[in-house]
């Protein structure tokens, strides 16, 4: 990671650029070249931080709970791990949480200086466990809980495959039939517009067009596709997006109920390892919209004056009514936590079956309109050619 240290050396105050695996490592560096460090912040480049995002963490903790599970110490785990990479930045990640455990850090400790590897959650899951002494526990949770948040994803992108080649396979015969048999017909029919039907005339108007300005409008299409591109690349325009979509009732309310599944899992998991509640809202705020996030800060608000949790996420607006009743038989039963992960669960299969309706009913209307546009234009094309064959009979 990049750190640019503040330091001075007598009355000199200079900026150094330090690479170190935290931010004590690159104080202790500028200190070795007889600076006396200042502040040291980190720049986090956008290389470094493509490279953070390649670390497997799921990987990393099946791995680690296995060699946890045959009987290897943490250290001795580790080390195994960072044996069979090979020099990239996962092995450096490795050795980075090796030298803080041979410095006696504790492994929580050790992941929080990679915040750019490992989330809040992660640290926060093994930080509880480190007071029961029960780490392979906490990183089966994990690896449970990535795994099953990893089901909804895999369901959304399996059921969109379809729909988007089908729009994409559509489009195509769209535009080659605008672009190259329009124009062909246009020709045809230049000399004898007055005769033809007004669609038929407003369409071979348009492969005059296209084949007149034809280079123009194709620079524009891609400079188009370039700058949608580009935008859905920006944070600030995804975030807008997902705001409209939330002001969609259909949309919104499935989009709510991805966001509370993902909340009631991760919260369960963290109460179920240990970690308090106020402590575990903290952890699971960055998961939610921001519309939620203000909700679930005021649920927090609410358990810390005394407030029961089912109360408090009640009044927040974070239940449906299945979620309340089964939050109380939690309450009541001492397993809080173990609830919260059925509320997910049922949330989680109340998306997969929406998901299976909305397909089924989305890809018949979106192949019936497909059909009725490349119909359209075919009989708009031929239709010239039938009155002909007519008046000829």
């Amino acid at each position: 990671m990049e750190f640019q240290v503040k330091a001075v050396r007598g009355k000199e105050m200079v900026l150094l650029s330090i690479s170190a695996a935290h931010a004590q490592d690159a104080l202790a560096q500028v200190q070795a070249r007889g600076f006396t460090p200042i502040t040291a912040k980190s720049t986090g480049s956008a290389l470094s931080n493509r490279q953070n995002k390649k670390f497997p963490l799921a990987l990393f903790s099946q791995e680690l709970l296995a060699l946890l599970e045959a009987g290897l110490n943490l250290v001795e785990a580790i080390e195994t791990l960072a044996e069979k990479e090979q020099g990239n930045q996962i092995k450096h990640t490795l050795d980075a949480l090796l030298q803080a455990l041979y410095q006696g850090q504790t492994f929580s400790s050790a992941l929080e200086q990679q915040p750019l590897i490992f989330p809040v959650l992660y640290i926060a899951t093994v930080r509880a466990s480190e007071k029961t002494g029960d780490l392979p526990e906490a990183l089966s949770r994990y690896v449970s809980y990535e795994q099953q948040l990893g089901l909804v994803r895999k369901k959304i992108v399996s059921s969109s495959i379809y729909p988007i080649l089908l729009m994409a396979v559509g489009g195509l015969v769209i535009l080659f039939l605008l672009g190259f048999v329009v124009p062909k017909f246009s020709r045809i029919y230049e000399g004898t517009g007055g005769n033809l039907p007004f669609l038929s005339q407003v369409l071979l108007a348009w492969g005059l067009f296209l084949e007149s300005h034809g280079k123009e409008l194709l620079t524009f299409v891609v400079l188009f596709i370039a700058g949608l591109v580009f935008g859905l690349s920006q944070a600030s325009v995804r975030k807008s997006i997902i705001q409209l979509i939330w002001k969609i009732p259909a949309l919104g309310k499935r989009l709510r109920i991805f966001q509370l599944a993902r909340f009631y899992r991760t919260l369960g998991m963290l109460l179920k390892g240990g970690t308090s509640i106020i402590v575990a809202l903290d952890s699971v705020a960055g998961l939610l919209d921001v519309v939620l996030q203000a909700k679930m800060k005021q649920a927090s608000a609410a358990i810390q004056e005394g407030q029961t949790i089912s109360v408090a996420m009640e009044q927040a607006g974070l239940t449906t009514p299945i979620a309340l009743r089964m939050l109380r038989v939690g309450e009541r039963g001492g397993r809080i936590g173990d609830m919260m992960e059925r509320i997910a669960s049922f949330y989680d299969e109340e998306l997969a079956r929406w998901i299976d309706w909305f397909t089924k009913l989305f890809e018949p209307i979106l192949m019936l309109l497909i059909g009725l546009v490349i119909g359209v234009v075919v009989l708009l094309l031929y239709m010239p050619i039938f009155e002909l064959a007519g008046n000829i009979q």
